[in-house]
């Protein structure tokens, strides 16, 4: 804390969201808003620039989510985390439980001064944010066990004057194209779909896809040579021809799942 003031870094990629939490923050004036992030990207950036005392992640946000920012998480000084979430009430009593903080969406003033409270409180007992992570993922391990989300095996996609039912297998990548996303399979065909993103993410089952980017998926199963890149980065082929370029912290991720044996 920086003066007696707890110095606070927010994330959520859905700006009235985002603007109503800054402004929530900024009444305290023991609390210092550094810095403000529209992604879990740009969250772990300004973190590990920053050295905030406490980040409030929002649990769904593209590319990275709130967990995983949080697992990402390196350094000698690492920020308490807690949670603004949607999710439903098992989620909320999961994270409570595990003695993780959280703030349920719509955010009240009330219930934010007890987040901080508590916050100030590990700090000036000097909590280690080791043990506070290793409460994260068992809330997040507890939550993803009690989860009962039906992962989609097609998906309907126009053609013409009717709807094809794509199977998910023989997807190759989903790319984010302003309002609409492009699906491509492993035989180059390619269609296009009115949906979010983000949302189609939740639908497709994690074991099969992974993130390149903010607006790009693969299908693991496509993939089928991984080229390293300056600075980091990788660059992936896949079944179809297709190369797509990896962000440096989806390249993190993607080392750690394919790349180890």
């Amino acid at each position: 804390m920086s003066g007696g003031r707890l110095r606070v870094v927010i994330a959520d990629d859905e700006r009235p969201a985002r603007s109503f939490l800054a402004s929530l923050v900024r009444s305290f004036d023991d609390v210092e808003l550094v810095g403000e992030a529209a992604n879990g990207s740009e969250a772990l950036q300004l973190i590990e620039s920053l050295k905030p005392d406490l980040a409030l992640l929002d649990l769904q946000m593209p590319e990275l989510d709130g967990l995983s920012v949080a697992r990402l998480l390196r350094g000698k000084h690492p920020p308490l985390v807690a949670f603004v979430t949607a999710y439903d009430e098992y989620a909320v009593r999961a994270f409570e439980v595990n003695a993780v903080d959280y703030l349920l969406k719509p955010v009240s003033g009330a219930r934010l001064r007890e987040t901080l409270n508590r916050v100030q409180e590990r700090l000036e007992r000097g909590e280690l944010f080791e043990e506070s992570l290793r409460q994260v993922r068992a809330a997040a391990t507890e939550y993803e066990s009690s989860k009962q989300v039906g992962y989609v095996e097609r998906l309907p996609v126009r053609h013409g004057d009717h709807i094809v039912l794509l199977p998910v297998a023989q997807i190759a990548s989903v790319e984010a194209d302003g309002e609409l996303l492009c699906v491509t399979t492993g035989r180059g065909e390619r269609h296009t779909l009115a949906y979010r993103l983000k949302d189609l993410e939740e639908r497709l089952d994690p074991a099969r896809f992974i993130r390149l980017g903010r607006g790009e998926l693969a299908n693991i199963d496509m993939i089928v040579k991984v080229h390293p890149m300056p600075g980091g980065t990788y660059l992936v082929s896949l079944q179809n021809g297709q190369q797509l370029p990896v962000s440096r912290i989806q390249s993190r991720i993607l080392r750690e799942r394919l790349l180890k044996l």
